[in-house]
């Protein structure tokens, strides 16, 4: 009686050990899961350095869609991996403005936004020789479940002639963020994914 008690424990001691290891396995592989979305403003920087790589490189596929509205042009452009969405370009513009926004996804999430708008104007020189200015603002925001976690911003002039500012010097600095009219205009992007010719307003 003794001997098989002995044994039973021992039995369920490995079955107990085997499961318990099984369960830490599965938990490794889900925080290290390809598909989890970044959480962190570290994860959020690798996944965003990973995408751009790809994108120089030419490992992402692309569809688009271009769009008019009124005296606005507009275009949209889809980068897939294996058939899953990982970024979206969006640039609209007029006679003296432009804006492009890209959207950086995960499983279906955006994790991360980059907006730069610019105006231009003229400022200077001659009819012949015009000077012009650009007035450029960026935005970057990291997201978690959709809401901005951390926003920074600069701003940077740039002319046709003379020297300029490197924009990589310009310091961000920090800010408050709304996501949602950035993220209402993904929606609607989305909505028109598949338009195969060129359609009107958004």
């Amino acid at each position: 009686m003794i001997l098989l008690l002995f044994v039973s424990c021992s039995q369920q001691k490995d079955t107990s050990e085997k499961n318990l290891s099984r369960n830490n396995s599965a938990v490794k592989k889900d925080n290290n899961s390809p598909e989890k979305v970044p959480q962190t403003l570290d994860e959020i920087k690798k996944e965003f350095t990973v995408i751009n790589e790809k994108l120089v490189s030419g490992k992402l596929d692309s569809t688009s869609f271009t769009y008019a509205c009124e005296e606005i042009e507009g275009k949209a452009d889809f980068y897939n991996e294996k058939q899953s969405l990982r970024m979206v370009k969006h640039f609209y513009a007029d006679s003296h403005f432009s804006s492009v926004t890209n959207y950086y996804v995960k499983n279906n999430n955006v994790f991360f936004i980059f907006k730069e708008e610019t105006v231009w104007q003229f400022d200077g020189g001659t009819p012949e020789k015009p000077i012009t200015k650009d007035s450029v603002s960026q935005q970057r925001m990291y997201l978690k479940n959709g809401s901005p976690v951390q926003c920074l911003k600069k701003n940077f002039t740039l002319r046709s002639a003379g020297k300029n500012v490197d924009p990589e010097m310009v310091p961000n600095r920090k800010g408050n963020c709304d996501a949602k009219e950035l993220m209402d205009i993904y929606q609607k992007i989305l909505k028109n994914r598949d338009t195969k010719n060129k359609t009107l307003c958004l």
